[in-house]
């Protein structure tokens, strides 16, 4: 996979072949405003939708595109801070979504943890947003029961999320 390394960070896990995984950095957008400098993704922020958020989308798709191979189709879920995963099995279908091979799992974090999950196979993959409402509402255990494969395939990822070091001294 080639993708621009300050843009991207890449999974290092014993993910098969077929299953590519990778979160972005905040680097290289088009996003000035302090507060979304410089890569946004989200439509949900006050981030100019118009022009930065819909270029930081397509230049993330074209990268993919690019590294991953065409064809690439992103499929999201709708957020909220309860409940969100998103889930995908070649040739079937999941409580959480369905598709093709060729899509893309995606999940959308800031400080919370993004968890990539798939099984040993490549056959099903999921990504879960887990922060401390998805946590409590056992997102993980449900994003994995929504894969319909033995827990002892599944093989997990964490990916950056805020740490404890932000914290100290806020009470």
């Amino acid at each position: 996979m080639s993708l621009e390394a300050h843009h991207f960070i890449q999974p290092d896990w014993p993910a098969p072949a077929t299953v590519r995984a990778v979160t972005t950095t905040r680097q290289g957008g088009a996003s000035f405003r302090t507060r979304f400098a410089s890569f946004n993704l989200g439509f949900h922020t006050e981030d100019d939708e118009l022009f930065a958020v819909h270029y930081n989308r397509q230049r993330l798709f074209i990268q993919l595109e690019l590294a991953l191979g065409a064809g690439l189709a992103p499929a999201g879920t709708r957020q909220s801070g309860g409940r969100c995963g998103d889930h995908h099995r070649a040739g079937g279908s999941g409580r959480l979504g369905q598709s093709a091979a060729g899509k893309a799992c995606v999940v959308m974090t800031a400080d919370c943890l993004p968890v990539l999950l798939c099984d040993r196979a490549g056959g099903c993959v999921a990504a879960a947003h887990a922060g401390w409402r998805g946590l409590a509402a056992e997102i993980i255990a449900a994003t994995v029961e929504a894969m319909h494969c033995p827990t002892s395939e599944v093989m997990a990822w964490l990916g950056p999320a805020i740490g404890p070091e932000v914290f100290r001294g806020r009470r």
